[in-house]
């Protein structure tokens, strides 16, 4: 078993031990992973995509209002280090259609415009070096907060870092080393973000 396979298996026991066992069973039914054609396109776009978020993918093509069966679906999927903050896991058709989406808003956190904004030294200053793969909002439709894949970090980050985005206070920091190293960390944090209280919002 894989990590992806780990983590989508220990989620779905976070569901049932909070009382969301008919909300995943209903997901469960009409889940699937993304078509060949949007992996293929991800690989090309993203060669360093890790081995780990294409698993994912190849169960779960996305949380975020994704059409399955007829019906769009809203799931709480991820987590970040803020504690018990939910997210969702975009489809692989909307890491693509959001490639460049942080490049129209967010100059001004890659260029240092406000010194009392805090970005993590691992990021990059250079917006036209930008390579970020978009992979997460949170639940207030990314309002708040976004997930990325960086493949551009600075001399003192490493390639594949996960950020995160946080809007209002802005911050812009370095979550976890790599995905894998990210999915551990919701795993080690027994997936704080799944609550009855969570789960009951979303119903």
């Amino acid at each position: 078993m894989n990590i992806a396979q780990k983590y989508v298996e220990g989620l779905k026991k976070a569901y049932y031990e909070n009382g969301g066992a008919k909300q995943w069973n209903s997901f469960e039914e009409v889940m699937h992973g993304a078509s060949k054609e949007d992996m293929e396109e991800l690989r090309a776009l993203y060669p360093d995509i890790p081995d780990s978020l294409l698993q994912l993918l190849e169960i779960v093509d996305g949380t975020y209002w994704r059409k399955y069966a007829e019906e769009k679906v809203a799931l709480l999927f991820l987590g970040s280090d803020m504690e018990e903050y939910p997210y969702f896991l975009l489809s692989a058709r909307q890491m693509l259609d959001t490639k460049d989406g942080f490049r129209t808003w967010g100059d001004y956190l890659i260029n240092r415009e406000y010194d009392d904004i805090p970005v993590d030294e691992g990021v990059c200053d250079d917006l036209d070096k930008l390579r970020w793969l978009h992979f997460s909002d949170c639940v207030n439709n990314g309002g708040t907060s976004q997930l990325f894949i960086d493949f551009s970090p600075s001399a003192k980050g490493k390639k594949g870092q996960v950020l995160r985005f946080l809007h209002d206070p802005d911050e812009l920091a370095v979550v976890a080393e790599n995905f894998d190293e990210y999915l551990q960390m919701l795993m080690d944090d027994e997936y704080d973000f799944i609550s009855e209280e969570s789960i009951e919002e979303w119903e």
